[in-house]
C-alpha cells in the first residue's frame, strides 16, 4: 500500500488550506469530511440513519440534511455527538482504506480532523498536526460557518485534546496566517515524506 500521511489539527487550525498545498505538488488528499458528506447525501443509507434517529426537524426544505442544524445538535450534546460518530466513522474508515489502496500518487494525504492516533488506521505511516492561536481558530470559524463567538468556542471545546494530538504527532506546523513561511513548510514536509516513501 502507498506511504501514507494523515493530516489533522483543530478545527481552524488551516488544513484545507495545507491540503490545497500539497494536492498542487501531485500528491492525492483524501477528505474524511468529504467522504462523510458523500455518505450522508439523501437516500443514502446513513442519511436514512439521521433522519429516523433526528426526524425531519434536521431537513431542508428539498429533503437534504441542515447541516447547520445538525452540527448545532451535535456540539451542544456531547451523546447526541457520540451516536452519530459511532454511525459515520466506521463507513468513512472504510472508505478512506478504499482509496488509499487505489492511490496512484507517491504518498498519500488523508485530511482527518478527528485523527489522535494511527490505532484506528493501521495503514497511515506517520500524522502531520496543525495548531494555530486559539484567537484565530475562532476567527476563522465565525468567518467560514457564519456563527456567533459562543458557537465557536463551543466546537473549539468539544475538540480532541492538544495534548494527546501532540504526542501522537510526527510531524508539527504551527500556522499563524503566514502563507510564504506556510508553503515553505509544506515544501519541506513534501520532500521528507518522498524520501520516505521510497524506503
Amino acid at each position: 500500500m502507498v506511504y501514507c500521511v494523515g493530516l489533522t489539527g483543530g478545527i481552524g487550525s488551516g488544513k484545507t488550506t495545507v491540503a490545497e498545498l500539497f494536492s498542487r505538488l501531485g500528491i492525492e488528499v483524501i477528505h474524511a469530511d468529504k467522504i462523510s458528506r458523500e455518505l450522508t447525501q439523501k437516500d443514502k443509507s446513513a442519511y436514512k440513519r439521521i433522519l429516523e434517529h433526528y426526524g425531519n426537524r434536521i431537513l431542508l426544505d428539498d429533503g437534504e440534511l441542515d447541516r447547520s442544524k445538525l452540527r448545532e445538535i451535535i456540539f451542544s450534546d456531547p451523546k447526541e455527538r457520540d451516536w452519530l460518530e459511532h454511525l459515520l466513522h466506521p463507513l468513512i474508515r472504510e472508505v478512506i482504506k478504499q482509496r488509499v489502496a487505489a492511490s496512484l500518487s507517491p504518498y498519500c494525504m488523508i485530511e482527518i480532523p478527528l485523527l489522535i492516533s494511527k490505532e484506528a488506521y493501521p495503514y497511515i505511516n506517520r500524522i502531520l498536526l496543525l495548531c494555530a492561536p486559539e484567537e484565530l481558530q475562532i476567527s476563522r470559524l465565525m468567518q467560514r460557518d457564519q456563527c456567533s463567538k459562543e458557537q465557536a468556542q463551543a466546537i473549539l471545546a468539544a475538540q480532541p485534546d492538544i495534548e494527546k494530538r501532540l504526542d501522537s504527532a510526527d510531524d508539527i506546523v504551527i500556522n499563524n496566517r503566514d502563507i510564504e513561511q506556510l508553503s515553505q513548510k509544506v515544501n519541506d514536509l513534501h520532500y521528507t515524506y518522498l524520501q520516505e516513501s521510497k524506503k
